[in-house]
């Protein structure tokens, strides 16, 4: 993926100088007394934040409950910081309304479509090659956690199939969805979200020449139909335990979540193997004091410990390699290796957002939505 550096070119400098009122030549203070033109670096110790704010966009209700406990309300009390945290997703449109030079966030948790959406839309984020330089733990991050460009990701999830293993056999094949057996019985998801994004590209991996085939996967998820579709994945569990949808497109740890309740459900890993991802990215734009913030609340994320409690909380892996597989997990044979890694697939996000209207459009037509 293209690596996005700040662009600063004589047309934009004149340009922001004109909208500023400026009629002289612009003054070489122009660039020293804006924050974000300043360096700014961190090297993974404690410092004295005097009270600055952070501001934080990331998910909310029982997520946010343990973050806070978890990490955020130490941070708060060893840098001497507050943390402001904004829940209300998305997050697209409040970055493209405020500006890159504004940012509404100075870190951000995403999923990749929605932040690839963003990244392509201007010069949002600090590059992962600028933030690993500044985050000494990602050093110990497997690969795949820089595949975005723009952000490190930090927990992860394979897509798998959730099945109910007292409808006949294993599922065992990507195809096996297709199966007459779960007519009528199958779940996806709404359009909008990243689990149908994410099966489409696979869709089209498996029944057409590769990820990029757009008609072969529209042509299987119409001979899928009739599907139950679901917004949610909380939503889709339900389903699945009271016996409505057969087998589903969902993700490994809440499926399995399920299973440890007593459900008779079981998971079977696309051999595609895509992951789901939760990436943060630090603004570009963000004020000094805030962009080190931001590199130590990114640093913090990235420790063992804190993964270690999140997965086994959220049974979520870890991309740091130095931590742990949550008990529930390693008792199904995941481990945190480079060989067991080598594998997972991150789909071409950057293709998809540049296709999704017309994705979009005719799934929705699909799925008479």
């Amino acid at each position: 993926m293209t690596i996005k550096k700040p662009i600063l070119t004589r047309r934009s400098v004149l340009k922001t100088g004109l909208a500023l009122g400026a009629t002289g030549a612009i003054p070489s203070t122009f660039f020293i007394n804006h924050a974000w033109a300043q360096d700014t670096s961190y090297d993974g110790d404690v410092f004295d934040a005097e009270g600055a704010t952070l501001n934080v966009g990331e998910w909310g209700g029982g997520w946010e409950e343990f973050v806070r406990k978890g990490l955020t309300d130490q941070f708060e009390a060893d840098f001497n910081c507050k943390i402001n945290w904004d829940s209300s997703f998305p997050w697209f449109p409040k970055f493209v309304t405020q500006g890159a030079q504004d940012p509404v966030y100075d870190i951000c948790n995403w999923n990749l479509p929605n932040l690839m959406q963003t990244n392509a839309a201007g010069d949002y984020f600090l590059s992962t090659e600028e933030v690993k330089a500044n985050v000494p733990n990602a050093a110990d991050c497997w690969d795949f956690a820089f595949a975005s460009g723009a952000g490190v990701t930090w927990a992860y999830q394979p897509y798998v199939y959730a099945y109910r293993t007292d409808r006949g056999d294993p599922v065992n094949n990507f195809r096996d969805f297709w199966a007459d057996r779960f007519a009528n019985k199958r779940g996806t998801y709404g359009t909008e979200n990243g689990l149908m994004h994410c099966f489409f590209m696979a869709c089209a991996k498996e029944w057409g020449t590769d990820q990029y085939d757009m008609d072969a996967a529209f042509k299987a998820l119409q001979d899928a139909m009739p599907m139950k579709v679901s917004e949610f994945t909380f939503n889709m569990l339900s389903l699945l335990e009271r016996g409505e949808v057969d087998v589903a497109v969902h993700i490994e740890g809440e499926a399995l979540a399920l299973k440890r309740k007593g459900a008779p459900v079981d998971v079977w890993q696309w051999d595609s193997h895509p992951i789901l991802t939760q990436t943060k990215t630090i603004s570009r734009y963000s004020n000094p004091m805030q962009k080190k913030l931001a590199f130590a609340l990114l640093n913090r994320t990235l420790e063992p410990s804190f993964l270690n409690a999140f997965g086994d909380e959220f049974l979520w892996r870890p991309t740091n390699s130095k931590a742990a597989i949550t008990a529930p997990l390693a008792e199904e044979g995941v481990v945190n290796t480079a060989a067991a890694t080598e594998a997972f697939w991150v789909p071409d996000w950057d293709f998809f957002v540049q296709n999704k209207l017309e994705i979009t459009d005719r799934l929705n037509g699909i799925f008479g939505l």
